[in-house]
């Protein structure tokens, strides 16, 4: 006789976006229209179109702090303080050593590497200028290890890679060491530093799949006919997930409970999605939180703005969502951009709110909806009232064909 899973639950967001600093006001920008897109200038290249976070990294950190740390690492402080004030837990009297963090990225390191050799480029590339940091400040756990040591935890704290799909894994993860009894509380999502470095934006343009447009608001153009390529985005989104039975104790408000999740790979292309593969995911996901395809109320896309990449990925959507009436679909980088590891993580905070308010935020940007990505149910440029929201669906796909399908569902004692 197998033993029922315990049943995990949100109770608390932090989160720093191009368009908000809180999940307040991220979601108002969402139904509001508000983009966070601007122009910044990147070493090498130029003045070119980025999502930029503009938090306040001392509200939390001291200079020192942040001189010695990187971006990702503060961008994680950040985001993991706001979700523990969030869910209004007694934290200076939790055990740290149940506490655990798992942070998604898609890269880390290379921002304080190219830094490093511009720096010693000063010198005739005299590496008695290298810092004596860089060895922490690149290590792959760095920042869920800056966040252990800020918060003092001592359970388990590392990074998930898992290309752009890894702020879903965040989540996915810590479900998984809390239904084992691992963990207790688990700081989770995913975070991105990536505008940071120029070598992002120097491969994007070698690939043809860098935006531009006259005015960087409208870049990001996820299934629009006339769409160019990837806006590259900034910034970080952290849960607290608990056992329900835990956070049902100390009387925690509850966002939603984690229904189900899939995870796979294309085992294809380096570059390009494998729309069967991706179709499965989702399927499979429906499946694993009991559901069936009509049961989700909100589909939120990955759709990256990539001419193939949508067409692709709305073909997979198409397969699985083609007799679902009730079923919205939208995208939050229509918004923001593309934030990398930190991507499934903010998508996902962007739609809980409908939980409550019935209220599916749109796709922007769209002036000529591509007749291939012409998906029904699709919320283009306004937001639309749902008759009900009862699961939500997140979609977040990366390079080297992994597939990362995650469901909530809305809060039922």
């Amino acid at each position: 006789m197998s033993i029922p899973s315990p049943r995990v639950v949100i109770t608390g967001v932090g989160l720093t976006a191009p368009n908000g600093n809180s999940l307040a006001e991220f979601r108002h920008n969402l139904l509001h229209g508000v983009a966070g897109v601007e122009r910044m200038d990147v070493r090498y290249m130029g003045n070119l179109i980025a999502g930029v976070c503009h938090y306040d990294p001392l509200k939390y950190q001291k200079k020192k702090e942040l001189r010695v740390g990187t971006r990702a690492g503060s961008i994680s402080i950040y985001c993991a303080r706001e979700a523990l004030a969030d869910c209004v837990i007694a934290w200076d009297a939790f055990p740290k050593d149940r506490v655990g963090i798992y942070i998604g990225t898609t890269e880390h390191g290379n921002v304080e590497t190219e830094n490093e050799i511009y720096a010693i480029s000063k010198f005739n590339y005299d590496t008695k200028y290298w810092s004596h940091y860089h060895n922490p400040r690149t290590v792959a756990n760095n920042p869920s290890g800056e966040t252990s040591l800020h918060l003092g935890v001592t359970g388990p704290a590392y990074t998930i890679g898992a290309a752009c799909a890894a702020g879903n894994l965040g989540l996915i993860h810590a479900t998984q060491m809390l239904r084992l009894g691992e963990v207790d509380l688990a700081l989770c999502g995913g975070v991105s530093e990536s505008i940071h470095t120029f070598g992002i934006f120097a491969g994007f343009k070698s690939q043809n799949a860098l935006a531009h447009h006259e005015d960087p608001k409208k870049a990001s153009r996820p299934f629009d006919r006339d769409r160019n390529g990837i806006v590259i985005s900034e910034g970080g989104c952290l849960y607290t997930l608990e056992r329900l039975d835990d956070a049902l104790a100390r009387g925690a408000k509850i966002y939603a409970e984690i229904g189900g999740y899939c995870v796979n790979s294309d085992a294809t292309d380096y570059v390009l999605p494998n729309p069967t593969r991706q179709a499965e995911c989702v399927r499979r996901a429906v499946a694993h939180a009991g559901l069936t395809p009509r049961d989700i109320h909100i589909v939120n896309t990955h759709a990256t703005a990539t001419p193939m990449g949508d067409i692709q990925e709305c073909q997979a959507l198409g397969s699985v969502f083609q007799d679902c009436p009730d079923t919205h679909i939208n995208n939050t980088k229509s918004f923001i951009g593309h934030c990398m590891g930190a991507a499934g993580a903010l998508e996902l905070a962007g739609n809980l709110p409908s939980f409550d308010d019935l209220i599916v935020h749109p796709t922007i940007n769209i002036d000529n909806l591509d007749p291939q990505c012409a998906l029904p149910g699709l919320v283009v440029n306004q937001p639309k009232k749902a008759a009900r929201v009862d699961a939500i669906l997140n979609n977040s796909f990366g390079m080297l064909g992994i597939n990362s399908t995650l469901i909530v569902k809305r809060f039922v004692p």
